[in-house]
């Protein structure tokens, strides 16, 4: 295992990209991935490498997820999304953060993907940003309406009723799912 763990911690200083970023998912996937390593490759100036500390930090608490979910690169934050919602994180500012990058991303996915997260995460402090996705483009009013699941009160069930109208049909049929 030695050889194995100074192979994957010296790609972490690789030149190449796709070789930190393997190296990233090599020692989290062998619990070897400590703060300190996961820290610094969640400052990669490569987005390949972020994401890979994103996707990581599902399973690593300590992993930097605030910093991660304010990413300048879309695809480290939606990861980043993915990961909050998937370890449920609770910490401190992560709903607010999410909330923020559900209602005002530029990008749809990451929406999409902050949105999924507050539903997973069920925290009542994200309940309005999931509301509000409920009017977005429809892949996010999608996932906006399964994001409800875990609420009941007449807020949510008006949001349900309301996509029961909703010109996309997969948003209708998650409503109406939900409703029975």
């Amino acid at each position: 295992m030695a050889g194995e763990y100074s192979l994957a911690l010296n790609g972490l200083y690789d030149e190449d990209p796709k070789v930190r970023s393997t190296s990233v998912t090599v020692l989290c996937e062998n619990g070897l991935l400590n703060n300190e390593l996961g820290s610094d490759a969640a400052r990669d100036p490569h987005p390949i490498v972020r994401s890979s500390v994103a996707k990581s930090a599902a399973e690593l608490y300590y992993l930097p997820i605030l910093e991660l979910l304010r990413d300048v690169d879309f695809t480290v934050v939606e990861v980043a999304c993915w990961a909050a919602g998937e370890r449920g994180d609770r910490q401190d500012g992560v709903v607010s953060v999410l909330s923020n990058i559900a209602l005002q991303h530029e990008d749809s996915l990451c929406r999409e993907a902050a949105v999924a997260a507050l539903g997973a995460i069920g925290n009542a402090d994200g309940l309005n940003s999931i509301l509000k996705a409920t009017t977005d483009v429809a892949t996010v009013r999608r996932r906006a309406v399964l994001a409800l699941a875990p609420f009941d009160n007449p807020a949510v069930t008006k949001a349900l009723e309301n996509a029961l109208e909703d010109r996309d049909w997969q948003v209708r049929q998650a409503a109406e799912d939900l409703l029975m």
